[in-house]
């Protein structure tokens, strides 16, 4: 099987379906997605500002980690559950384009970056935590993380721009309740 076919199967399964067809279902989950998106950032970001050393200087960089970091992986699974969700409604649109694949390509270097971070810079914390001033090599860890998760809301937002996406809603009319609960049902069991 090719990618191509692959991804066609994946937009033409029942998930792929309800949630491209269901009236109201693709808002739903992308409001979802925004907010998981909005505690992987906010959350990541005073982590980082304290690494650069623009906020929280008074606290251990640990302390202000492990204040914040289990809200950045509830946001992070709200995000991949949703964004999975979207991709799956044009699973052949998104793998052909562009500002996709450089999001993921983000994605990508964000995660490696807290992979280098976590298991080398952050391997000699003991040494550094209380200090105003963080090593380089945390600094630099601050600033690509940044960078890469602006880039990333920036590509993100981006995709639902450009052209190619087969959004159809049912035709105008009465809300079609089973629908929408159906929907607020599937948000459910996915964060739930």
């Amino acid at each position: 099987m090719d990618f191509y076919s692959f991804f066609a199967a994946i937009e033409n399964s029942a998930i792929g379906t309800f949630v491209r067809e269901t009236l109201n279902a693709l808002p739903i989950i992308n409001v979802f997605h925004v907010v998981g998106l909005s505690l992987v950032f906010g959350t990541i970001f005073m982590v980082d500002m304290r690494l650069i050393g623009l906020q929280s200087v008074s606290r251990p960089v640990s302390r202000v980690a492990q204040d914040l970091l289990k809200w950045t992986w509830i946001g992070f699974a709200l995000a991949a559950v949703t964004g999975l969700l979207m991709f799956a409604a044009n699973a052949t649109t998104f793998y052909v384009n562009l500002q996709f694949q450089l999001k993921m390509v983000a994605l990508v270097f964000a995660g490696l970056n807290m992979v280098v971070f976590e298991l080398i810079t952050a391997r000699n914390m003991a040494h550094w935590d209380n200090e105003r001033r963080t090593p380089p090599a945390a600094r630099f860890a601050g600033f690509a993380s940044i960078s890469l998760w602006v880039l990333i809301i920036v590509l993100g937002r981006w995709i639902g721009y450009t052209k190619g996406f087969n959004f159809s809603a049912p035709p105008a009319g009465d809300l079609d309740l089973d629908n929408l609960f159906g929907a607020i049902s599937l948000v459910q069991t996915a964060v739930g």
